[in-house]
């Protein structure tokens, strides 16, 4: 339980005050539980001749507060019988105990009103801390982790704990309260009874909580399972094309099948654990009852107790009255061991460390005024390194392009620029101070990216070149899209700029994908652009078109370019040839042609 309450101090603090409220209505609830079933014991004596004093009014301000309120309340019952008969007083303590009983659960129904905003709130407080933390870690991170459990955790997890976890909170407050309220009572009326009591409960809870702790770790493997569930259809959705092409569906059908498999057998472990709680604990809660009423009893029917039979009767009315809350007790903790489960994966994220922070005292940067420079940059995933002692320099407004073939780390150094990674050995700096010293946010204000595959969302064609961008105007965005080549098929669809484009822009064309997110990118209006193989999966014209927009959005910017198609970068100020992480050439595309070198051979091999 030490997870359960380390979850409350980090989320509950925000409605301290619908707490307190709730606390307050399950102490009111408690007390009136208690003095409702009080009104049994006079009716009791005094119907069926157990107490045969004549009582006699005391004043209220005379001696103890309980010893009065106890008397007057015997005289007034007294005074009752003898003039309107047993009958009527009957009548007037069922018509109390209704009265009161209306009290209580008006009370009750006042703590849960109070506990649900808690419980809503902190589960959207969980899933915001969730996709926060999402956001702000690093690329790397993610390279790691399974895209399907990542959304398991975010939607899964969080669930299950907003089932389990949330859900128990009500009764986690609620029963104690009535526990002790009983307890307190129980001491009252006998403590000899009662420390045999506490003698019993105990061992109930100790075997309980047995159960829990092993449900606990169930659990937890179940919720892993159904991230590897997750990620096997995210993986299939996104592979469908070559799963048909390869006619594989018999293959990951088999595959799904097993792994659902392997989730319905721990979710069976886990079900039949969770429904042993509601029986063990009927069965114990009996048990303990059918002992302290022979126990009781036997000192009554001897001569040893302090206790009165209709005391007896209520004392075991409230025991009883503790029953159901330490069941409610014991399911809630069951929830809570399967919830916290889903708590340790979903704090696997909350915990992470995110390595690309801003220093304690960031430079400022508002704009490039000399350029970029790479120095002895070393840098690797795992082992090898992928980028092995590169210095390259890039002037403010030089368009530089990276070529060689695939896996010498041209992407990478791309990605080192706006710190999607920080190199392990050297630095990357711009007007000679090392990226690092900056903020991010200011680092990447002063950049524009336009990738290979054109990143886009399930939003209208303003708001995907609005992106990222703060008050721009229609005329704006409009232009852009003039720019960009994309004004046209734009105005050509049903809606114009409110048009939505569907899921990754799938109602686009490559190349019009590609233009939109360049009109994006002139939108943003930044000093450095990066160019990751822009062009390389369009067709000859859609490739016109686009090389014409980046044509456009390259002027007079200070221009990273990695290129497949080297005709796109024969303007280039410097092209660098790349292999095994190093630059093993450099120069303009004349000079690299005349020299004969890789590059010419890459060239003859595009040209043939």
């Amino acid at each position: 339980m030490k997870g359960f309450f380390r979850l409350l101090v980090r989320f509950v603090p925000p409605y301290k005050r619908y707490l307190c409220l709730n606390i307050l209505f399950n102490l009111l609830t408690a007390v009136l539980t208690l003095f409702s079933f009080a009104l049994i014991i006079p009716i009791l004596e005094m119907l069926f001749g157990l107490n045969t004093t004549t009582y006699s009014f005391m004043e209220w301000n005379s001696g103890k507060v309980n010893e009065v309120v106890v008397n007057n309340f015997y005289y007034y019952v007294q005074c009752i019988i003898e003039r309107y008969g047993a009958s009527t007083a009957l009548a007037s303590i069922a018509l109390a105990l209704v009265v009161m009983t209306a009290f209580k659960t008006g009370c009750a129904y006042l703590s849960a009103y109070f506990m649900i905003p808690i419980r809503t709130g902190v589960v959207r407080d969980i899933r915001n801390k969730i996709y926060g933390k999402i956001v702000s870690l690093p690329i790397g991170f993610f390279s790691n982790e399974r895209k399907g459990d990542v959304m398991a955790r975010m939607s899964g997890d969080v669930t299950e704990v907003e089932n389990s976890v949330m859900s128990s909170l009500d009764m986690m407050f609620k029963n104690p309260i009535m526990i002790i309220a009983c307890l307190t009572m129980m001491i009252a009326l006998s403590w000899q009874l009662t420390v045999f009591v506490l003698v019993l409960l105990p061992l109930a809870g100790a075997i309980m909580g047995g159960v829990g702790k092993r449900l606990k770790r169930v659990s937890l493997e179940g919720q892993n399972q159904w991230g590897v569930l997750l990620s096997n259809i995210e993986e299939t959705i996104g592979g469908l094309r070559i799963v048909k092409a390869f006619n594989a569906e018999k293959k990951v059908r088999r595959r799904f099948e097993g792994e659902n498999e392997r989730y319905r057998s721990i979710v069976t472990r886990m079900q039949r654990r969770y429904e042993l709680a509601h029986p063990m604990s009927e069965l114990l809660g009996t048990t303990t009852i059918a002992i302290v009423l022979w126990f009781g009893g036997t000192l009554i029917l001897g001569g040893h107790s302090s206790i009165t039979a209709p005391k007896f009767i209520y004392y075991m009315v409230i025991f009883y009255s503790i029953i159901n809350p330490a069941k409610d007790l014991s399911r809630a903790s069951y929830a809570i061991q399967r919830g916290m489960a889903s708590m340790e994966r979903i704090d696997r994220i909350l915990n992470a460390t995110n390595p690309i922070a801003d220093p304690e005292h960031p430079a400022p940067l508002k704009a490039m005024k000399q350029g970029i420079t790479y120095r002895d940059v070393r840098f690797r995933y795992a082992d090898a390194w992928v980028i092995d002692g590169v210095t390259l320099n890039i002037a403010r407004g030089q368009t530089v392009a990276l070529v060689g073939q695939s896996g010498s780390g041209k992407t990478t150094m791309a990605d080192l620029l706006p710190r999607f990674y920080d190199v392990q050995e050297g630095s990357v700096m711009i007007d000679g101070v090392d990226i690092r010293q900056y903020r991010v946010a200011d680092l990447r204000a002063l950049m524009g990216n336009v990738n290979q595959e054109a990143i886009l969302f399930n939003d209208t064609f303003y708001n995907n070149i609005t992106f990222g961008v703060e008050r721009a105007t229609r005329e704006e965005v409009e232009a852009a899209a003039r720019i960009a080549n994309a004004y046209d098929f734009i105005m050509a669809s049903e809606e114009g700029f409110d048009t939505n484009i569907g899921d990754r822009g799938c109602k686009l064309s490559g190349g019009q994908r590609q233009r939109i997110s360049i009109a994006r990118a002139i939108l943003k209006n930044p000093p450095i652009l990066i160019l990751d193989e822009a062009t390389s999966a369009l067709d000859t014209e859609s490739e016109h078109l686009v090389q014409e927009a980046l044509d456009n959005l390259m002027k007079g910017r200070t221009t990273l370019v990695i290129a497949h198609r080297l005709s796109t970068i024969k303007n280039a100020d410097l092209i660098c040839v790349m292999n095994d992480g190093r630059i093993i050439e450099q120069g303009t595309h004349d000079d690299l042609i005349a020299h004969e070198g890789p590059y010419k051979h890459l060239v003859d091999m595009q040209t043939f």
